[in-house]
């Protein structure tokens, strides 16, 4: 019956009620052209209803949004372009946008008759509150019999999507403390992490200067070698995001792992705007073999905002994946919850002698039974936490375990600001084991 509703206006449901009445009544009453009455109009909407089926809108639709990314809460402008693509004119269609719940109401147009070849555009706002890559479309559109007394839905054009990027909070500071192994200018020939060759002579290339030729090596040889002019070394950080379903706690935005990514999204762009050569060490760039590899902070960002929840064994795994990176040392940065002691010392051997550590420690328990935005953080670090409630005792020793291991740890609640917990971080020297 939900289904009938559905396909019925509001004249065919009358129809169809009337014409069960009056063939009801007749039969009883023995009057047979009130019966066929009866019968006609409710033989009408399924004839009506047959004739609209054979009804085709023949729709190209193009979906662009300006700007085609946006942070959680940002608003995003979708210009839908619609061109009929067939020979025949259009009726006049009822449309509505199939959209995600997070992105607002589905917004509904009256779309008029469309010549040949016509086009026609509507915009509309979306927001969402929740990252994600959330799809936009496809377009439903309302097909009515000429009599007005059936609906045929049909969707037509392609889909398209929206990227919500992670909150990013701004952090304020200089280059995190650190030296030795993996920091700027202290690795002879450091540009071969980068991918880039560690010699000072090379085979020439074409397009090469001729004028970098290097005649001496090119007589020992007996091919055109060039100087390979070195580039400053970059440091090196690594950002590690804890993915456990079963260690976070929370729901929604206000969970925790939704906090640590918004850390981990802030922390990649505030390093690669100081010049590091960051490595993203999530789920996602673990599974497309990415770990190893220099993200940028526009495609870090993209990968965030899909990060999704895993396994308890997933950060085993993520910590096998960045043994390569961090080997030679550099800032490794961690973003971890508060469960399992063993998984955390394996966390901590990330971090080479002579290197530098810092670790955000969550006290998921927090984030299971507090209002968002009830605490302020003291940025205490070393197993320090916000003002107010105490610490939990599983968030306190894990802290206290890092902190041990030469790592500069800083617990965070919720209500906690990243921007406070990295502050606190980067304003203690770095202990080295």
């Amino acid at each position: 019956m939900a289904r009938l509703r559905d396909v019925l206006t509001g004249r065919g449901r009358a129809f169809v009620a009337s014409g069960t009445t009056l063939a009801a009544a007749g039969w009883g009453l023995g009057f047979t052209d009130i019966s066929r009455v009866g019968v006609l109009l409710l033989v009408l909407p399924i004839v009506t209803g047959l004739i609209s089926r054979r009804q085709r809108a023949s729709l190209r639709v193009e979906r662009h949004t300006s700007p085609s990314r946006v942070a959680v809460d940002e608003r995003a402008i979708v210009t839908v372009t619609m061109t009929n693509a067939g020979t025949r004119r259009t009726p006049l269609l009822l449309a509505e946008e199939r959209l995600n719940l997070a992105l607002g109401d589905r917004p509904r147009f009256l779309l008029g008759q469309l010549g040949a070849g016509e086009v026609r555009q509507v915009e509309y706002a979306v927001r969402s509150h929740l990252r994600g890559r959330h799809p936009l479309g496809p377009l439903t559109v309302v097909l009515r019999d000429p009599f007005g007394l059936t609906n045929r839905f049909a969707e037509v054009g392609a889909t398209g999507d929206i990227v919500v990027l992670p909150r990013i909070d701004p952090l304020v500071g200089g280059r995190p403390p650190g030296n030795g192994v993996g920091a700027e200018g202290e690795i002879p020939f450091m540009v071969a992490l980068h991918g880039e060759d560690d010699q000072s002579i090379r085979e020439y290339r074409d397009g090469d200067d001729l004028r970098r030729i290097h005649w001496p090596a090119t007589a020992r040889t007996g091919d055109l070698m060039v100087r390979q002019e070195d580039r400053p070394a970059r440091r090196r950080a690594m950002i590690l995001l804890d993915p456990r379903a079963g260690a976070h706690q929370g729901h929604g935005a206000s969970s925790s792992f939704e906090w640590a990514v918004s850390a981990a999204a802030s922390v990649v762009t505030h390093l690669a705007g100081l010049g590091y050569a960051t490595h993203l060490v999530c789920s996602e760039t673990v599974h497309d073999g990415q770990a190893a590899m220099t993200t940028d902070a526009d495609h870090a960002l993209d990968l965030l905002a899909e990060a999704e929840t895993g396994p308890e064994t997933e950060l085993a795994e993520l910590v096998r994946a960045a043994h390569p990176v961090t080997a030679s040392g550099g800032l490794v940065v961690a973003v971890l919850a508060d469960r399992d002691e063993e998984s955390l010392r394996q966390v901590a051997s990330l971090r080479q002698p002579g290197g530098s550590g810092l670790a955000v420690v969550l006290d998921t328990a927090t984030f299971a039974d507090s209002p968002r935005g009830a605490h302020t953080s003291s940025g205490r670090g070393g197993g320090g936490g916000g003002k107010g409630r105490p610490v939990g005792p599983s968030a306190s020793a894990y802290a206290e375990l890092l902190h041990t291991a030469g790592w500069v740890v800083a617990v965070a609640r919720q209500g906690d600001g990243v921007p406070e917990v990295w502050s606190a971080l980067t304003t203690r020297g770095v202990l080295v084991g």
